[in-house]
């Protein structure tokens, strides 16, 4: 075997005194200030990566954002299944992996009428809404952000200087196509703000930079956190984070938000935030934080709730608190929703929820079980929460002349009976019960 050049280790050389010198060090040495080294220079690459992409972010009491990847770290089961929920999809920054509607030619145009018409178009990585009269180029506005998960539709967003405006076309999901954004009238409109009220619902944060007493809001480009991440519901983590780094025997979680264990009512406020209807805010957007009460922060109506004058979209709490469910029992959304989970289309998993109340054993079994047998366990949802007409959510399609109603699964759970005999008879068209109808 061939002798080491080097029996102590690597040599070094360098100047001494001015005269050249060899320095000689022992192996086990070297490999020590070597693994150290790299690891400083790993630190500050990964430092300078996270600075990089994202600015230190603090809510409006200072506490400062880590950001979702950072959860990653130790949580990262959960971050996997989150990502891929609505909530965490809600608003993305604009790209072609975000924003569904086509830009392909003959599927990226919305006609107003024979002379205006709004094309969508995409130059390199940049995507626009372009409106057209008579052919030629009257108004041009980038796709900036993507509001919505894409399961129903989508809006878009475009800043102009430090303002953010809605863009006029929409994507509608179930029929593949672009349409006129809800809300808008139908001629294009470029100019519609957007509040920081809109936001809070879709976003984790956004900084306000804007005058309070000023009508039209401005914000920070780069102080927002997209989607409804981590830290909207668990609150602002880096204090968490480095305590929790520096102290890795200690297993109890600290200073963060664990909304597993809140009291009914700060569950029901937290939900309520964005699925309550619409609030009258008392405090500034993002004020608000996990556990606190909702009532410190919105003039909430305490009066009695008249379920059939609350629309499907925007008010599921309301729906939800108008149900014998809710007020015979202890249940908050959670009860059915898991929200570090995309379960949306999984009637057969909610309906196994309903029936850890509703079984045999507690006596308020469905009714109708004996007829559906079996098939009674995949799906109480289309009967008892059935999809109905919005009236918020109203918009024209390509050539139509008569406005579309969007589509929602009300959270008013109840007995619904035109819509049960349409499901028994469905299933029995498919051959799984061979029920009768209803007695009406």
């Amino acid at each position: 075997m061939q002798p080491s050049l080097f029996p102590m280790g690597p040599v070094l050389t360098g100047f001494f005194n001015g005269k050249m010198k060899c320095f000689w060090i022992h192996r086990r040495l070297f490999i020590t200030v070597s693994i150290l080294v790299a690891s400083v220079s790993l630190l500050v690459t990964c430092m300078n990566k996270k600075s990089d992409q994202a600015p230190a972010i603090k809510t409006s009491k200072g506490e400062l954002f880590a950001g979702s990847e950072v959860c990653a770290t130790c949580h990262r089961e959960i971050y996997n299944s989150h990502i891929h929920t609505a909530h965490y999809l809600t608003s993305r920054r604009a790209s072609a992996k975000y924003i569904k509607g086509s830009f392909d030619a003959g599927k990226n145009e919305f006609s107003f009428d024979d002379h205006v018409k709004v094309v969508m178009e995409r130059k390199d990585s940049n995507f626009y809404q372009v409106a057209y009269s008579n052919g030629i180029e009257k108004v041009r506005k980038p796709f900036d952000i993507v509001v919505g998960s894409g399961s129903r539709g989508q809006t878009y967003l475009y800043w102009n200087d430090s303002h953010l405006f809605q863009l006029p076309i929409f994507y509608f999901t179930s029929k593949d196509e672009w349409a006129n954004s809800p809300g808008f009238p139908h001629k294009v409109i470029f100019i519609r703000p957007v509040t920081s009220r809109c936001l809070e619902c879709h976003f984790t944060f956004a900084k306000k930079i804007s005058d309070p007493q000023v009508e039209s809001e401005e914000f920070d480009k780069s102080q927002i956190i997209y989607g409804v991440d981590c830290e909207k519901c668990h609150g602002p983590a880096a204090k968490h984070v480095e305590f929790q780094s520096e102290n890795p025997t200690i297993k109890k979680a600290e200073y963060i938000i664990n909304p597993a264990g809140f009291t009914r009512k700060q569950m029901l406020d937290l939900c309520g935030l964005c699925h309550g209807g619409r609030l009258q805010k008392t405090q500034p957007s993002f004020s608000f934080e996990a556990g606190d009460p909702l009532s410190d922060y919105f003039a909430i109506d305490t009066s009695a709730r008249f379920a059939p004058n609350i629309d499907v979209h925007g008010n599921q709490f309301g729906l939800l608190a108008a149900s014998k469910c809710f007020n015979y029992s202890q249940m908050t959304c959670v009860t059915c929703h898991n929200t570090h989970e995309n379960e949306r289309g999984r009637t057969e998993l909610f309906s196994q929820r309903c029936m850890s109340c509703h079984n045999p054993e507690h006596g308020n079994f469905c009714k109708l079980s004996a007829t559906i047998g079996p098939a009674i366990k995949q799906n109480c949802i289309d009967c008892h929460m059935p999809e109905q007409t919005s009236k918020a959510i109203i918009f024209l399609e390509q050539g139509a002349e008569v406005p579309t109603a969007a589509v929602l699964r009300t959270h008013l759970i109840t007995i619904y009976r035109d819509e049960t005999q349409k499901v028994l008879g469905l299933m029995k068209k498919n051959s799984n019960i061979p029920g009768k109808p209803l007695k009406k």
